[in-house]
């Protein structure tokens, strides 16, 4: 028998042809991936700078080899602070932060974590940035900043402490002339209680503490706070704080480089940021208990409940303090006006409907407890 060359071609592109039109998936051939250049504002040994590697990962799964996040720590390109500027000038295509950063360039955008958010937690903040006008109004001030960025908010922080200290702060008058640091609008409230306030990085801040240069600080959480070595230059740390009770992290790309993208990438980056925040409260609940535990039992920590009488007068301060920064800025009344018309129906509805969980833990667990 001859070979019939010609039937077999005109058979296999029959076949081919058939196979497209059943839909049966084509091989692709192989593309290099869209690869953005990404920095923390945080060190590599924080839990901080994971969460943003968490949120890289998620993309780069889902991407397909499409695109690609490579996440850099704190100082690998740009110093923290100076994040916002290199993403709007396109140094860098993306970053990790928190929008408290930004503040010296405009006061407004501290309100998305700063203060005690009208009685919000972290969670409602992010649910009325989403659904409640937040996110318009971030653009309108990023637009007045004149910055080229876009911004996508996740991850609901727990509230931050008070401080660590070198000795236990049992009255606001204690706060005076106290060295410390803080970030965004809470330097404005501890500035309030006579504290000399420096605004440091996260990196930064233990080695001022070890050197004499501040005499007490807040970051953020129990894991973040024992990498960075916190319980090498102090055994006191107050918890529960007006200063930073709702707030966020923030995900930052270059808004021409972000508008680039294909629609479908542009969606994945922000669906990623949506399940990076429900990953990341999963997360802090067994990462940060866990380390709380280790600074009490293994780093000899004191935790102390701070006074009422200071959050009483946290509230006062933040009262007098966003009444003067809302006459010097139109976009700061604007964002508070905003918030406390839905922080006034959410809160309602959270109060009236959520059980009393202390109530149950303490029937639990109040004879073992040592908090």
């Amino acid at each position: 028998m001859q070979p019939q060359t010609g039937s077999r071609r005109k058979f296999l592109s029959g076949a081919a042809a058939g196979a497209a039109a059943l839909g049966f998936p084509a091989v692709a051939p192989a593309q290099t991936p869209i690869t953005l250049r990404f920095q923390s504002t945080w060190p590599s040994k924080d839990i901080f700078h994971e969460f943003a590697m968490d949120y890289a990962r998620k993309v780069n799964d889902m991407a397909g080899g499409q695109l690609r996040i490579e996440v850099l720590p704190a100082g690998a390109v740009v110093k923290a602070f100076d994040l916002l500027d290199a993403v709007s000038a396109g140094t860098l295509d993306g970053g990790h932060g928190v929008v408290a950063y930004w503040y010296g360039k405009n006061t407004a955008v501290a309100l998305w974590g700063s203060g005690p958010s009208f009685g919000m937690d972290a969670n409602m903040v992010l649910a009325w940035h989403e659904y409640g006008g937040g996110k318009e109004l971030l653009e309108e001030i990023q637009k007045a900043m004149g910055v080229n960025v876009v911004s996508l908010m996740y991850g609901p922080m727990p509230t931050q402490p008070f401080g660590w200290f070198k000795r236990p702060i049992t009255k606001a008058e204690e706060m005076k002339g106290v060295k410390f640091r803080t970030v965004g609008l809470a330097i404005d409230m501890y500035s309030a209680m006579g504290a000399a306030v420096n605004a440091l990085p996260g990196g930064e801040i233990v080695p001022a503490l070890d050197r004499g240069l501040l005499d007490g600080a807040e970051f953020n959480n129990a894991s973040s706070d024992l990498a960075l070595g916190f319980a090498d230059v102090s055994k006191i740390c107050m918890l529960q704080s007006f200063h930073q009770s709702a707030e966020q992290f923030e995900v930052l790309f270059n808004k021409d480089r972000y508008n680039s993208l294909p629609d479908h990438l542009k969606h994945l980056l922000r669906y990623a940021a949506q399940a990076a925040s429900a990953d990341m409260s999963w997360k802090a609940c067994q990462r940060y208990s866990q380390d709380y535990v280790t600074l009490q039992n293994e780093r000899k920590v004191k935790f102390y409940k701070t006074p009422d009488s200071i959050l009483q007068l946290q509230l006062k301060i933040w009262d007098e303090m966003i009444e003067r920064r809302s006459a010097e800025n139109p976009l700061f009344k604007k964002v508070l006006d905003s918030q406390r018309a839905f922080a006034q129906r959410v809160g309602k509805w959270y109060g009236d409907t959520q059980v009393n969980y202390r109530m149950a833990y303490n029937h639990y667990f109040a004879a073992t407890s040592k908090s």
